[in-house]
């Protein structure tokens, strides 16, 4: 007999909070950041900051970005069709890539056509126009939420494992590279997350979602537990970076004469905000399965 499927009311109701809040989340960060003179002068320190970076970070960096091609997404997106195809889930293999594609159009049409970054504070060099949100960011973290969409129950938390570091480590590159600024890659993690709590939705609703009743993976609650520490522990940090001088110096001086230690307080952040993004999502499927 086939498990029951979760009530739609249940699993659809978590994913569409989920989703709103996400949503919010990434309008409030392009406020804050975006619109206010401390957002674009906190962020612009960072971009000076990563002038310091060393060469062989930035050349990883680089390197990391540069594999993320036209190719090698189709590439990811054919294999995501592919675990969905293997299952007979076509389903979940049109739900897991509509999330990666329907991904890139929302963030590039943002970026391109919708938002705008006013000229708030001085700017030297060529940053002065609208980079949020981050498409780099946004297709690591849609392929990785893609993936838990599409793989068995029993996979996920390898499926956490394998693409988490990735994922994350490529928002985190988007500030070394000086590609991007703090608050693109957060409302990429957030875009992100928003569109696949919808893809959930639509599964939940189609009744393509039932209750897990096997026991409880050690291993994944292992990985979600550690996750957790270095989310929490990328905040906290980046907090203290970023906190100390501003109590010391105020905003002005701190963007000014703290220009690394911004650049690397932002970088905790980022780090922290992926990973939170993808604990969301992973807890939200939490004793459920396709």
């Amino acid at each position: 007999m086939a498990p029951a499927s979760v009530p739609v009311s249940a699993a659809a109701r978590r994913w569409s909070v989920i989703a709103v809040a996400a949503f919010g989340a990434a309008a409030v960060v392009y406020v804050l950041a975006v619109w206010t003179e401390a957002g674009q002068a906190l962020e612009n320190a960072a971009l000076r900051g990563a002038d310091q970076v060393d060469d062989a970070e930035a050349g990883r960096a680089w390197r990391a970005l540069d594999e993320i091609t036209v190719y090698s997404l189709a590439v990811a997106v054919v294999l995501i069709a592919l675990v969905g195809a293997l299952r007979r889930r076509w389903d979940l293999a049109v739900a897991a890539v509509g999330v990666i594609v329907v991904g890139q159009l929302a963030v590039q049409g943002l970026k391109r056509f919708v938002l705008v970054r006013p000229p708030l504070v001085e700017v030297t060099g060529d940053y002065a126009h609208n980079s949020l949100p981050s498409g780099h960011t946004a297709i690591a973290m849609t392929v990785l939420f893609a993936a838990v969409i599409v793989a068995p129950h029993r996979w996920r938390g390898v499926v956490m494992l394998v693409v988490l570091p990735w994922a994350v480590g490529i928002g985190q590159y988007t500030l070394t590279a000086k590609w991007h600024r703090l608050s693109d890659t957060l409302a990429a993690d957030a875009i992100a997350l928003a569109l696949a709590a919808l893809a959930s939705w639509g599964l939940a609703r189609r009744g393509a979602v039932h209750r897990y009743e096997g026991r409880r993976r050690v291993g994944r609650v292992v990985i979600g537990s550690l996750a957790a520490l270095s989310a929490a522990a990328g905040l906290v940090l980046g907090g203290i970076l970023w906190g100390v001088p501003l109590a010391r110096a105020g905003l002005a001086e701190s963007a000014r004469d703290y220009e690394w230690v911004v650049y690397l307080g932002a970088g905790s952040f980022a780090s922290a905000g992926s990973i939170i993004a993808a604990l969301v999502f992973l807890v939200s499927w939490r004793r459920l399965a396709t």
